[in-house]
C-alpha cells in the first residue's frame, strides 16, 4: 500500500465521516485524485471500524468534528434535507451511464436544489374570484 498524501487522507476521513461507504469513497479517490484505493485500505481511516483503531488522534478528532457537523445537518427524515438530496442526486446522476436524457434532468433537478427560489402560481384571487396566472419567486435560505 502507498503512502498516501495529507489532502487524501482528509478527503477519506471526510468522506467516511459522511457515512460513505469504503466502496464509494475509494471511487471517489479514483476521480478526484486518480488514485486507486481498494476498501481495505480506505477502511483503516475510519475510526469507527477495528481496522482504524491505530488512526492518529488528529485524524479521529477530524473524523468526530465532521461526522458531529453531517448529523448535526440531516433531520429524522433525510429526504427533507437538501444536503441528502444533492447527495442522492449525484448518485444517480453518476449511475445514469451514458443516458443522457436522464443525465439532463438529473442537472435539471440539482440546479432546482441549489437555486435557493421556488415558483409558485396563484389561480384565484380574493374571495375566489378569477385571476391570471402568474408566476412569483420567492428567495428562501
Amino acid at each position: 500500500m502507498a503512502t498516501l498524501k495529507e489532502p487524501v487522507k482528509i478527503f477519506i476521513i471526510q468522506s467516511l465521516a459522511c457515512r460513505d461507504t469504503p466502496q464509494e469513497v475509494a471511487d471517489l479517490v479514483k476521480q478526484e485524485f486518480d488514485l486507486i484505493l481498494d476498501r481495505s485500505q480506505v477502511a483503516l481511516y475510519d475510526p469507527t471500524k477495528r481496522r482504524g483503531k491505530n488512526l492518529s488522534k488528529k485524524y479521529v478528532q477530524l473524523f468526530e468534528k465532521t461526522r458531529e457537523d453531517f448529523d448535526a445537518g440531516l433531520i429524522d427524515i433525510p429526504i427533507a434535507n437538501k444536503f441528502y438530496r444533492l447527495k442522492e442526486i449525484q448518485k444517480m446522476y453518476d449511475d445514469s451511464g451514458k443516458n443522457k436524457v436522464a443525465k439532463q434532468k438529473l442537472l435539471k433537478l440539482a440546479h432546482q436544489e441549489t437555486d435557493g427560489r421556488t415558483i409558485r402560481q396563484e389561480h384565484t384571487g380574493k374571495d375566489g374570484a378569477d385571476l391570471e396566472i402568474k408566476i412569483i419567486r420567492e428567495f428562501i435560505d
